[in-house]
């Protein structure tokens, strides 16, 4: 059976745009996208804008408004975001059963790893969304849990066969234990769940005439504010501790940063690890994921994980990052 992408050709791509009332001149270049399908339309007389094509069955037509009603807010708070096109009065379009959005073209630079003038800078954008997001929760978005994100994804790689018959029990077995330390360390946490971005990993804070903006916000759900933070950091422990406190010195100029919640970042990082695989297994019936992601299923992948997932129980058992 065909995956639903597998309809989506160039032609429908301008068909769509030319849908809602704009003039295509005919050139579309594929961007690098995989959750979903992306693309620059050249518009005649006119800026490129980008298409972005909503993966089936991922998100409800609430959840999806609800991601575009939180990018106006922070739109209308002047936090420098990449928002949907309205056009027509709407910002979520439908042409031959696929749901799309517009947006305008915005290019730029991921952030210089450790740089600690830009990870200022990125702590004061930061602050800002999350002071936004805070006001108020998403009705129509999932939270990000050790349930979904933890639980529920060693259950798909189990079931899935997608783990080496030969590294089943190793991976079943450090991921269990994985699990029940995170469980343990969430349940005597104190956090508060936000609207928050939920990848803000740096390719999703782009720089553009030294000005840093916000992209990409389809992973927006609830969650504690320290899961958009510790993506930035990078390097060892002292590393990440100087890192660390040139952040939060922008952040907190603008929202209030409990500093308990930064014994999650280790429960993070495994939850997003466990997850990682689990999206892939979970699209492995889109050929985008077989053709960009041929070393999955191999037993080197999956003996990396096994390490990665001792590595992390044993973070998880040191004393957590604090600030200075």
């Amino acid at each position: 059976m065909a995956h639903p992408f597998a309809t989506l050709t160039p032609d429908l791509v301008l068909d769509a745009v030319e849908s809602i009332g704009f003039l295509s001149d005919a050139r579309i270049l594929a961007l690098n996208s995989y959750e979903n399908r992306v693309y620059q339309v050249g518009i005649e007389d006119s800026e490129p804008l980008i298409a972005k094509f909503y993966r089936p069955q991922r998100w409800t037509n609430e959840a999806i408004l609800e991601e575009h009603q939180f990018t106006f807010e922070l739109a209308e708070c002047d936090v420098p975001v990449v928002a949907p096109m309205i056009h027509n009065g709407a910002s979520l379009h439908e042409h031959a059963g696929f749901r799309f959005t517009l947006f305008p073209r915005r290019g730029g630079r991921a952030p210089e790893p450790g740089n600690l003038d830009q990870l200022y800078r990125l702590g004061q954008l930061l602050g800002r969304l999350h002071a936004v997001g805070a006001t108020k929760p998403f009705e129509h978005r999932e939270a990000l849990g050790v349930k979904n994100f933890g639980h529920d994804s060693l259950t798909t790689l189990l079931e899935g066969n997608f783990i080496p018959r030969s590294l089943l029990p190793a991976y079943e077995s450090v991921a269990r234990d994985l699990l029940k330390r995170v469980e343990e360390v969430y349940n005597v946490t104190p956090h508060k769940n936000i609207r928050m971005h939920g990848d803000c990993h740096p390719g999703n804070m782009m720089c553009r005439d030294e000005m840093f903006h916000i992209v990409d916000l389809d992973d927006c759900r609830m969650g504690p504010a320290v899961q958009d933070i510790w993506m930035m950091l990078a390097g060892d422990r002292q590393e990440c501790l100087g890192q660390l406190s040139e952040l939060m010195d922008g952040y907190s100029e603008f929202h209030d940063f409990d500093p308990r919640e930064l014994a999650l970042i280790e429960p993070l990082r495994a939850l997003r690890l466990m997850h990682y695989s689990a999206w892939l297994a979970r699209r492995w019936d889109d050929p985008a994921f077989p053709h960009s992601f041929p070393w999955f299923g191999t037993e080197r992948y999956w003996g990396d994980q096994v390490l990665a997932l001792r590595e992390q129980l044993a973070a998880l058992n040191e004393e957590p990052l604090k600030l200075f």
